[in-house]
């Protein structure tokens, strides 16, 4: 067998080629292909459309049954990853039930399905029943024990559980396999719940764990540490599958919605698809959460404050002379002393267009492994001229506060708002280098109070286009990162602790650019962009 391209990422594992196995004679056929067969002529859709006809598999499924099966080395870990609505939860199901009863079956063996809730659980669980009772010939050697959520084997002794991370029971188990649904829902590092599924394997020499999940929303998550790791080692006994749209695509461009649905047309709804993406185009804030989960893009869909496209549009050139012509303002985010620095001046132009120049630091000591901790690439930033390193293993705020007080000699200084932390320290180092007296000094708070009407009124700027940003990677590092939260009173503000990258030049932007906005932004939200 030879290898072919595929339509997926095929991030790790083999690419078998297909064959025209079901013109085969059972005996000539893979152990792949005898999974295949059982899938095909012993499981049937459980619900839907075509709810009882037999299952007639997909490309994308035989592509990742025989890289799983058929593999040369042998799998120990199987990852696949494609957008909501493709049949996860019912391939699951399936595979379980090849190895319950079918050709994959062992003697008294323990199977586990792992889901992040109750009702998950109950899904994969629910439809493995449900094909066991649309088969004669499966009723007669699979018990399903619907309280338990437990399905026997009646001819060889081994039994399925469907556990649930919100649940009780995944200790005490020796399961040979384990398919772990919807793990990209984990949020962080690592779960208690999966970490107790795969440690029980222990007891076996070809243990099988397969996640089939959806894209987490960020790197620093279990599932995409998975995923990364799988592509980075190209570990022979893991196969990993990752159906993806492309980074920055149009969320209306067809060609990418097949690149994260590989079963669009098929048991995909087109048509849901579409109704769904154009809702999020129009209501900004669900962009990010449908890019993550109907394209299977890495987009956190917490709350995320500024849409992707909002911003991209936003992307028109700064021209620099205006602020050797007209009143800057700048906005300071000190941060801590070993991270990054921000000072980000903004003025406007005839046409009401706030542009923007920012200024950010970072300690020279320590870049690479600052870079590899936020997964940024540093260093060609301070080779493009794009970061400015500060020397020492911190931010020496004199060298700072003489950088800044050079860059903006020619300039007239408005304000200079700042986050208070740390502003102390810094106002003594602006006395020592002659640049204290600049403009007016604003403290700015970051809760929710004073934060708010300043974040506010930026989104209604992005709204209208009317901020020129330049496209410049720090500002779209923080803004790609730059996590919201609302109380009660619909007042807004950022959230650093939940922002999985640095936010300081966002922080820093926003301050600044309210300077400008002020008294501008009366008109909260554009209604044709937000309800359409």
């Amino acid at each position: 067998m030879s290898k072919l391209a595929r339509p997926f990422f095929n991030l790790c594992g083999p690419v078998i080629e297909r064959r025209a196995w079901r013109e085969l004679e059972f005996a000539e056929l893979t152990r792949a292909e005898k999974v295949m067969h059982f899938c095909e002529n012993y499981c049937h859709v459980p619900e839907g459309a075509l709810v009882g006809q037999l299952i007639v598999l997909a490309d994308f499924q035989e592509d990742f049954i025989y890289s799983v099966y058929d593999n040369p080395h042998g799998t120990r870990n199987a990852y696949l990853s494609m957008a909501r609505k493709n049949a996860k939860t019912a391939t699951i199901a399936m595979l379980l039930l090849a190895h319950l009863v079918g050709p994959e079956r062992r003697q008294n063996s323990q199977l586990v399905s792992g889901a992040m809730s109750r009702e998950q659980a109950a899904l994969v669980f629910g439809l493995a029943v449900k094909m066991i009772n649309f088969s004669e010939k499966l009723s007669q050697y699979a018990y399903p024990a619907l309280a338990a959520r437990r399905i026997r084997a009646l001819n060889n002794g081994s039994e399925y559980r469907a556990l649930a991370a919100d649940g009780s029971r995944a200790h005490g188990l020796s399961p040979y396999l384990a398919i772990l649904d919807e793990v990209g829902q984990i949020i962080g590092p690592s779960s208690p719940f999966v970490e107790a599924i795969t440690s029980s394997q222990g007891a076996y020499d070809d243990p099988l764990l397969i996640a089939i999940s959806t894209s987490a929303p960020s790197d620093t998550d279990m599932f995409s540490l998975w995923v990364d790791d799988a592509e980075q080692s190209q570990d022979p006994h893991t196969v990993c599958h990752v159906y993806k749209a492309d980074e920055d695509c149009d969320i209306l461009d067809k060609d990418q919605w097949k690149k994260a649905n590989p079963a669009l047309g098929l048991f995909r709804s087109e048509k849901d698809l579409e109704t769904q993406l154009e809702k999020a185009l129009r209501i900004p804030s669900q962009e990010a959460s449908s890019r993550n989960l109907l394209l299977n893009q890495r987009i956190s869909s917490r709350s995320v404050w500024i849409a992707p496209s909002i911003w991209k549009e936003n992307n028109r050139p700064v021209d620099e002379t205006l602020f050797y012509k007209n009143i800057v303002n700048i906005g300071l985010d000190l941060s801590m002393r070993n991270d990054l620095t921000a000072a980000v001046l903004s003025t406007t132009d005839d046409d009401d267009f706030v542009h923007l120049m920012p200024f950010v630091f970072i300690p020279e000591a320590g870049i690479e492994d600052k870079q590899l901790r936020d997964k940024a690439p540093y260093v060609a930033w301070v080779k493009a001229g794009l970061l400015i390193k500060v020397p020492g293993r911190t931010i020496d705020y004199e060298w700072v506060a003489t950088y800044l007080r050079e860059k903006t000699r020619e300039m007239v200084i408005g304000s200079l708002c700042f986050d208070r932390w740390g502003i102390t320290a810094f106002k003594q180092a602006c006395s020592f280098v002659d640049f204290d007296s600049v403009g007016e000094w604003q403290p700015v708070g970051q809760g929710y109070r004073d934060i708010s009407p300043r974040l506010k009124a930026f989104e209604t700027a992005l709204l209208k286009g009317k901020i020129a940003h330049g496209n410049h990677p720090l500002l779209n590092m923080s803004v790609q990162n730059a996590i919201s939260t609302t109380d009660p009173a619909g007042n807004i503000k950022l959230d650093k602790a939940a922002s999985s990258l640095r936010i300081d030049p966002l922080v820093a932007t926003v301050m600044s650019a309210f300077c400008c906005l002020d008294g501008k932004t009366e008109t909260a939200f554009s209604v044709d962009r937000l309800i359409g």
